[in-house]
């Protein structure tokens, strides 16, 4: 297992494996332990079969509310209502599976991910095979370039490096030594002897033996909990899923009671129960799932044109009820490009401005804040960078640069450059003629050049400044060499010091001059030349988005692989950390159980070194406290707790495939404050969902009010609106005004509100309020129209079966039914443009500055007139048509909605300021 390997010695590794360091296994030996362990391949989970995957997506309450719904629909042979309903549950349905396809396609990129081909020694012979046939105690011989092929313990190295950061987040290349033996329990970012799948060599050689592969590995387990970790519902999918069962229950309740008291007093079967069904009609808000869908799908529009692409349709509102944001910080906070940023040489400290691997940049006296002049002390130390130094600086076609090779030598040109010394020109001048390449127990670095005035041949050498600065017996000064006293010697430590205390990567260069033209000790009476001290920097936008998220009541949190000093000095330069904040080491989360991290958690701002695990368990602890958590990242070791989070956020320039395929959303940009924008669009739709709920519920329980009460003050052959009435009502007429508020801007304070708890209901103690008035108004309204149309339009005599024998009896007039269902649609018409805000004035918005619910209302006042003057239709929804004197009898009545909300409005604004 890779996990005891990094505390084995190589012998006991080899040992333990059964195999040799110089043959390898026998080709017997192989075939019969690909037969034990499998191929080396990342498993899958048993793929559904697409129609179990489809029918799954019709559980949801809502969903099943409306197959009932366009049941009752074709009991009464209204075809084409119940055909848009079906339509909205298989367009639903349709959404939810192209969801469900995201961890497959996080699996494929993790498979993407590792090596197609390997070198092994099997039978003594070197071979290529593919890389799924490696088998635990295969000996791999690996070289700069080489992506590692599986789990690996070095059994040799030389000068070996591999780059880690999409497993633990470092943003270096990590130095590797065969001969280390770890005893202790230690992060993964610190098991220098061995090597992981899929992590490609930077720099070196290797030989080692395979210790796992396939699921055993660190990229496999991430594989397999990437499978395991559930989708989970999100908060507006909670809320709409508890509202649809009060709808169901309520719904079923009010049924009963009207069908139970036909019954009892002996109606007619049939018309009490097309009561129960009108009524079944008018609880359910049939428009509101399609409402839902399309206003998200509106708002997903929106944030793509800002650069943030959601894959996930219900992740849009998630977004804005985040009070966590979780992020990784190489390549999220960072810019995952190393940058000098301090030189040093004795009695001058300099500062280098610039972004990134880009060239351009000044180079500043630290003392004055002045561009630096010419300085042969300055030029010697950049020289010394760029030649001692294996990275190139490419560009390519738009105009970016990247580096080939190590990212801290990559710093090294790039610095040069901006001080106007090209690489390039530099190699040719002053060529390279041999080296010693770096490696773990000397740290440093030298290569030997000609063309330098001073000898035939200079060795240049970099490296760890304790190491390089005890080597040094003189120092390059303003007026030439002088010797290296202890005085200046403990100057240069004291500095380093200080650049190592900002948490800076500090490399130490220096020289020699070889008179004769041939080498000798050249690593020793060195010429100290000066120090430069290097970091992956913060985002330049990133402070500001960080200032934004705790303007909006969102607390920011680092989570990285990286060391503690680097971690929380970027964090400080951000703003991420608060007084009494906190930092957790992930050997501290090991020693502390869930509980005791649900308790760190609320008062930690950085987490250091930490593996995958450590992420999710980090994530599900706040959201165990009731945090709605967001994590941002762009790595393989993310994948998962992005999957964990309550919406996972990738890099789309900077990330994995396996990050962006676990994500819900993805920035275009690989820009911070582009999540603050989303979060803001994600308010605003939540707050626009929540108008058009509490307006769609309030026109709903209006409509339950009319036929109920006067149903039970009239009997069921005066109920006042027929289900057709309902259904056109709920899916046509109510659903353009509900699309309308959905395209709201947002209130201006928005950003300035605290994000909504986990468990707060869409329907809050304001809302209610507010449907209790609507309701009550919209019945009032509905009613009288109902007895003025009564009046005008006396009930008609039917004939019908009582107890049976045929008699005629009183049922409300055609006329009648119109004048309510007139009402009853401008009365929610009107009603849509109070809902606009819960508590600012319409008049103070502006009546008409929303052009959506402009077009929404003269849209469904188009299709109310045709309803009403077309005489076919009239047929289909049993109406009549109207004179100037009935709309002058109707309209005073519809505006009583829109006015009770607004009284309502300006007497809690003044009971407010009270």
């Amino acid at each position: 297992m890779t996990t005891q390997a990094y505390r084995e010695s190589r012998e006991q590794v080899i040992e333990r494996l059964g195999s040799s360091a110089e043959t390898g296994l026998s080709e017997q030996e192989a075939s019969s332990r690909i037969k034990q362990f499998g191929p080396n391949s990342l498993t899958e989970k048993k793929k559904q079969p697409l129609i179990v995957k489809f029918l799954s997506q019709f559980k949801d309450i809502m969903v099943i509310i409306l197959i009932i719904a366009s049941i009752i629909s074709g009991i009464y042979e209204q075809w084409l209502e119940a055909g848009v309903i079906l339509v909205i549950v298989v367009i639903n349905a349709i959404l939810g599976l192209i969801q469900e396809g995201r961890a497959e396609k996080a699996i494929e990129a993790l498979k993407k991910l590792t090596s197609p081909q390997a070198r092994v020694i099997r039978d003594s012979r070197q071979q290529i095979i593919a890389a799924e046939k490696l088998v635990p105690g295969d000996l791999v011989l690996l070289e700069a370039g080489d992506i590692v092929p599986a789990d690996i313990r070095l059994l040799e190295s030389t000068a070996l490096k591999s780059d880690e950061a999409s497993l633990t987040g470092e943003s270096v290349p990590v130095e590797k030594d065969a001969a280390a033996v770890i005893a202790e329990t230690t992060q993964l970012g610190d098991q220098r002897n061995l090597l992981f799948m899929s992590t490609p060599i930077t720099y070196g050689r290797a030989r080692g033996l395979v210790v796992s592969t396939g699921s055993q590995t660190v990229i496999g387990s991430i594989a397999d909990k990437l499978q395991n970790i559930k989708d989970e519902d999100t908060p507006l999918q909670r809320n709409l899923n508890q509202l649809g069962k009060w709808l169901g229950l309520i719904c079923l309740a009010v049924c009963l009671v009207v069908f139970l008291q036909g019954i009892l007093m002996k109606n007619d079967f049939l018309p009490t129960f097309m009561t129960a069904i009108s009524l079944a009609v008018a609880a359910i808000p049939e428009g509101l799932p399609a409402v839902v869908t399309i206003v998200l799908a509106l708002g997903m529009k929106r944030m793509a044109d800002r650069n943030a692409i959601v894959k996930k349709l219900l992740a849009v509102e998630t977004l804005g009820s985040v009070d966590v944001i979780c992020s990784d910080k190489t390549g999220t906070l960072t810019q995952n490009q190393m940058m000098v940023t301090r030189l040093f040489w004795p009695d001058q400290l300099v500062e280098a401005e610039g972004q990134g691997y880009s060239p351009i940049g000044r180079l500043l006296d630290s003392s004055t804040g002045e561009p630096m002049p010419e300085n042969p002390i300055l030029e010697y130390l950049l020289v010394s960078g760029a030649l001692c130094n294996d990275a190139k600086l490419t560009q390519s076609e738009d105009g970016s640069y990247a580096i080939l090779g190590d990212p801290t030598e990559g710093a090294l040109i790039v610095v040069a450059a901006k001080a106007g010394l090209d690489q390039a020109d530099l190699m040719r001048q002053y060529p390279r003629t041999g080296d010693l390449p770096f490696d773990s127990e000397r740290k440093m670095m030298t290569t030997y050049h000609q063309g330098f005035p001073s000898a035939p041949l200079v060795s240049l050498t970099k490296g760890a400044p304790d190491i390089v600065i005890q080597r040094c017996v003189r120092y390059l000064g303003p007026d030439g060499l002088r010797d290296l006293d202890q005085n200046r010697r403990s100057a240069i430590i004291k500095a380093n010091s200080r650049l190592a205390s900002a948490a800076l990567r500090v490399l130490a260069f220096a020289g020699k001059d070889h008179p004769d033209g041939t080498i000798h000790d050249p690593e020793s009476d060195l010429t100290f030349f000066g120090l430069m001290g290097m970091i992956d920097p913060a985002r330049p936008e990133a402070a500001d988005a960080v200032a934004l998220c705790n303007q909006a009541g969102i607390r920011a949190v680092m989570i990285t692989g990286d060391y503690q000093d680097t971690a929380v000095a970027i964090a400080r330069d951000l703003g991420l950390m608060r007084p009494g904040d906190g930092v957790l080491a992930g050997a501290q989360i090991d020693g502390l159980s869930d509980e005791e991290l649900k308790l760190a958690v609320e008062n930690t701002a950085v987490y250091a070194r930490v593996s995958p695990d450590h992420k999710v368990r980090i994530v599900n602890a706040l959201r165990q406290n009731g945090h709605i958590a967001s994590m941002t990242g762009d790595g393989v070791n993310d994948a998962m707790a992005l999957k964990s989070a309550d919406i996972g956020v990738a890099m789309g320039i900077t990330g994995t495939d396996v990050a962006k395929g676990t994500a819900d959303m993805i920035l275009t940009d690989d820009n911070f404050a582009t999540i603050v924008a989303a979060v803001r669009e994600g308010r605003i739709l939540y707050s626009n969902i929540r108008k058009f709920v509490g307006f769609l519920l309030s026109c709903n329980v209006g409509e339950i009010l009319i036929v109920f009460l006067t149903t039970l003050l009239h009997g069921p052959r005066f109920v006042p609106l027929l289900p057709i009435q309902l259904l056109w009502l709920n899916l046509i007429t109510d659903s353009f005004p509900a699309l309308a508020l959905g395209q709201e801007r947002g209130e201006p304070d928005i950003m300035r509100q605290k994000p909504r708890r986990q468990k707060e209901p869409i329907l809050n103690r304001i809302m209610l309020r507010t449907i209790v008035i609507q309701s009550l108004a919209i019945f009032a309204a509905t009613y009288t129209a109902f007895r003025i149309g009564l009046a005008v339009y006396p009930a008609a005599e039917v004939e019908a079966v009582v107890d049976n024998l045929k008699t005629k009896v009183l049922e409300a007039s055609v006329g009648a039914r119109t004048f309510a269902f007139v009402t009853l649609i401008l009365a929610e018409l009107f009603r849509s443009f109070s809902a606009r805000s819960e508590h600012l004035p319409v008049f103070r918005l502006g009546l008409f500055s929303n052009r959506f619910q402009n077009r929404a209302f003269l849209l469904s006042s188009a299709l109310l007139a045709v309803v009403i003057y077309v005489p076919a239709f009239n047929r289909i929804f049993t109406t009549t048509a109207l004179n100037a004197g009935d709309w002058l009898k109707i309209i005073p009545l519809a505006l009583l909605p829109f006015l009770a909300a607004e009284v309502d409005k300006f007497l809690r604004s003044r009971k407010a300021k009270q």
